[in-house]
């Protein structure tokens, strides 16, 4: 019991030091934190997760390309297009158009691009903008459950997949069947009440 205590207080040590210090010194921290744990008290050192990150590479990788063929600004303009055609229902219509640009770009930083033309569209229509721009971050980020290529689904994916249900693995598609529903049905909650 005393090694895992003087064990996490090294790791808490370096990450506190390294995140006071800033930028590249925490990660770096971090890894002599690590280095520490593994030849000093000999734990054994863990396996990379190998899918989680060529899971981000290929998102990464995609998003570079969406961002240089002009593919996220054909996007942000069918967006924009669809929330000043519906002003009036900017509450319910922001939310579901930020949740959808998550879950085909898998990463919720998508929303910075578009919360300047939500608040506008509110601002012009005499809406208060703090409703529909709340409603649509908190919509990115429940998107990233119902996106297949975010991260978070596939951890999620590979951290349940010895879990049975009805006598069969949890599957991808199952998690996507039941948490796509659920978004929007809870997406539609936020614009509505």
């Amino acid at each position: 019991m005393m090694d895992f205590i003087i064990q996490l207080a090294i790791i808490l040590v370096c990450l506190f030091y390294g995140a006071r210090k800033g930028g590249i010194a925490l990660g770096l921290l971090g890894g002599v934190g690590l280095v520490i744990l593994v030849f000093i008290f000999n734990l054994p050192p863990g396996k990379p997760p190998v899918d989680v990150m060529l899971v981000i590479i290929a998102v990464v990788s995609a998003s570079a390309t969406l961002q240089a063929s002009g593919g996220l600004d054909v996007m942000l303009q069918i967006a924009e297009k669809l929330l000043r055609k519906n002003p009036k229902y900017i509450s319910i219509v922001a939310p579901l158009v930020t949740c959808t640009l998550t879950i085909l770009c898998g990463t919720g930083h998508v929303v910075y691009t578009i919360l300047p033309i939500i608040y506008d569209v509110s601002i012009k229509n005499n809406i208060r903008p703090e409703r529909p721009m709340a409603a649509s971050t908190i919509g990115s980020q429940m998107g990233i459950i119902a996106s297949p290529v975010s991260v978070a689904v596939v951890t999620l994916v590979a951290m349940l997949g010895n879990v049975t249900f009805n006598g069969k693995h949890l599957e991808f598609l199952d998690l996507l069947a039941i948490t796509i529903p659920s978004t929007f049905i809870g997406i539609l909650a936020i614009g509505i009440f």
